[in-house]
């Protein structure tokens, strides 16, 4: 086989596993050829004679999906002996969850009492809806305070991917909306009852819908029938409801290959649960085959060692230690800095001196626990006219003028999708809250609805767009064209940066010419929208390069040259709010792995001393002060060059502020105090 020469011997054993051996897990270590390695196990078995229209591929993206079947079109191309120009064969079921979910759901929709062209809202349209549900109820005007729309939301959605009844869930992590649990039930059953009516399903709905496909047997052998081999990308990050779904296709009879690290597992606000991998093998009988890479492609040995020791102190893990045929580099740097400002001028300095020595902004990166938290470096960024892009921010579906477009091509698919035709009317100039409401309580024809005389024009002009989206002479993608034309005057009314948010709504376009159907785009660029906006990205992307600025979860299957990680203090990383339990502190510790394996060649990880409390900075300097994160203990200092911070400056007084040596006594002290 073309391939095996390209694969380790590990990665061989995995790409080659005999189906019926049963189950295979690969324990994919960071930067180990993950997706090589399963895109090779689906050329080896489509080589076997597997057939392609009969394997799902499941994924976190549809960008990884997309990657995977190209990766595994090509080594088919090369194993197979293709022709130059003959196409390989192609992968109809290669997707995420979700959008698996959601095409499933659209052909088995006569046997759920669904309508086929119901929509898939994404999480702002149902905290609005949630939040219409709350006020119908009565709920916004209780004496006592009731949790606001987006906790009732992700409540929700935490009892619907966990599987934990309410009670058990309000105990652990919201335990003052307990008193609530009975109010929460109405708000949630008329929250569910509100979708239906409209014929929408969030993400959660996706899922569960799925998982009762699967619990009804005759529908769980249809769905079963379909496929001969499932394939999962990064199993770590499932849920309960996926996990379900992973074991009730195996019981169908499919055979089944999960790739992913435990040492990854960091999406625990998601729901997912590492325990969900940790515990694989023991769900079959007998249990799966385990399969474990740990030669990495990607970092020095330097930074390995750094990581290898953060991550062998987890509680629970496939043990492994990644290891690198890559020269020699320089070690790890653990940069005690005095303040937050600090940091920032130190972050910028070591960035520009890289730039100058010939390393792009590009290939470098600066990364944190939370949004917040680069917040003085971006100023440094600014003051010195260094181009940035930062991600874990506004999304592109989230921008208003992209919602506008892709709510009057949900209305026309699903006349009863209130939220939609809210968005939608309220874009009609002359339309007040009154026209919008009576308009949602109108239950004939368009044509018979009589809007205000203010908003007579323009709402012909939108009524006329609905019926021709809904015509015999609706055409893809030619309806966005239309939609577009139509919001063009509304968007130059509305907003000041018209053409740069048209120029969002260019990309949108181009996105559309690569899906078959009105209805397919709108559900998948849902599920899974690009990460931003021109608004965001347009000036550091007419500079000649730029700097990346991410939160660590953003930046997870990403990779640098060097990498930046700030705040790696106790109350940062690990964070305050998640030092409830356990299982959330070991989550922390493999976010700050996660953020240590992205560097290739180097990376620094910064210890500010102390946090200026918000605005006291320029009346008296009030502050905190930070011990280094609790995952980086004395033990492993030999794995870092330690930077320390210069001597502290006098104060006006004349007076040395002695916290800075105070702080360095307690950490040589902390680890032989008792």
């Amino acid at each position: 086989m073309p391939l095996a020469s390209r694969l380790n011997p590990q990665q061989r054993r995995a790409a080659e596993h005999p189906p019926g051996d049963g189950p295979l897990l690969v324990i994919a270590g960071a930067g180990s050829g993950k997706t090589m390695t399963l895109a090779s196990r689906l050329a080896w078995l489509v080589q076997q004679g597997a057939d392609p229209q009969r394997v799902l591929l499941l994924t976190f993206s549809r960008r990884a999906a997309a990657e995977m079947a190209r990766r595994a079109g090509r080594l088919l191309h090369e194993a197979l002996r293709l022709p130059a120009r003959t196409a390989p064969p192609t992968l109809p079921w290669c997707g995420t969850f979700h959008g698996v979910a959601a095409r499933l759901l659209r052909e088995e929709a006569p046997r759920l009492g669904l309508a086929g062209g119901f929509t898939v809202i994404d999480r702002a349209d149902a905290q609005d809806l949630m939040a219409l549900a709350r006020q119908s109820l009565g709920l916004a005007e209780s004496e006592r305070r009731f949790p606001l729309a987006p906790t009732c939301l992700a409540i929700h959605s935490r009892a619907a991917n966990t599987g934990r009844p309410l009670h058990e869930l309000l105990l652990a992590s919201h335990p003052w909306c307990l008193e609530h649990e009975s109010e929460l039930q109405r708000l949630f059953a008329a929250f569910t009852q509100a979708k239906l009516q409209q014929q929408s399903l969030d993400f959660d709905d996706l899922l569960l819908g799925w998982w009762h496909v699967m619990r009804t047997p005759a529908l769980a052998a249809r769905i079963g029938a379909r496929f001969d081999h499932v394939l999962v990308d990064e199993v770590q990050d499932i849920n309960q409801l996926q996990a379900d779904l992973l074991h009730a296709l195996a019981g169908q009879g499919c055979r089944l290959t999960a790739v992913g690290d435990d040492a990854q597992a960091i999406y625990g606000f998601r729901g997912a649960d590492v325990r969900h991998v940790l515990s694989f093998p023991q769900r079959f009988t007998p249990p799966a085959c385990v399969v474990t890479l740990e030669r990495n492609y990607r970092s020095t040995p330097q930074v390995l060692q750094a990581s290898n020791a953060v991550i062998a102190r987890a509680a629970e893990r496939f043990t492994k230690t990644l290891w690198t045929e890559r020269a020699a580099g320089l070690l790890p740097r653990l940069i005690t800095v005095q303040d937050e400002a600090a940091q920032a001028r130190g972050v910028a300095d070591a960035v520009l001196a890289q730039r100058e020595a010939g390393l792009a902004l590009k290939r470098q990166a600066v990364l944190f626990r939370a949004a917040q938290h680069s917040a003085a470096l971006e100023l440094e960024l600014v003051r010195r006219g260094v181009p940035f892009v930062k991600f874990g921010g506004l999304r592109f579906l989230e921008a208003a003028h992209v919602k506008d477009v892709l709510a009057v091509l949900r209305w026309a698919d699903n006349p009863r999708s209130r939220l939609a035709a809210l968005r939608s009317a309220r874009l009609v100039p002359g339309m007040g809250p009154a026209s919008v409401r009576r308009l949602l309580d109108h239950e004939g024809p368009l044509a018979e609805y009589k809007p205000p005389a203010a908003a007579a024009t323009p709402w012909h002009a939108l009524r006329s767009l609905l019926e021709q989206l809904r015509g015999p002479e609706a055409r893809w993608p030619e309806d966005l064209a239309r939609v577009v034309a139509w919001y063009q005057p509304h968007l130059e009314r509305l907003h000041d940066d018209a053409r740069v948010r048209l120029a969002d709504l260019a990309q949108l376009t181009q996105i559309a010419a690569g899906h078959a159907s009105r209805e397919r785009f709108v559900t998948e660029l849902t599920l899974d929208p690009p990460e931003a906006s021109s608004m965001e990205a347009g000036p550091p992307q007419r500079d000649e390069d730029y700097l990346v600025l991410s939160t660590i979860h953003s930046a997870k299957g990403q990779e640098w040259n060097a990498v930046h990680v700030l705040d790696v203090v106790d109350g940062c990383i690990p964070a305050d709010l998640a030092a409830g339990s356990a299982a959330e502190i070991e989550e922390e510790r493999r976010l700050l792995y996660v953020a240590m394996t992205r560097a290739r060649d180097e990376l620094s990880l910064w210890v500010p001393q102390r946090f200026h409390l918000t605005q006291q900075r320029a009346l008296g300097g009030r502050h905190v002060y930070a011990l280094r994160s609790r995952f980086v203990d004395e033990s492993m200092l030999a794995h870092f060059e330690l930077v320390q911070p210069t001597a502290p400056e006098p104060g006006p007084d004349g007076v040395v502020d002695a916290g800075p040596v105070l702080l360095d006594l307690a950490a040589a002290l902390r680890g032989t105090l008792p």
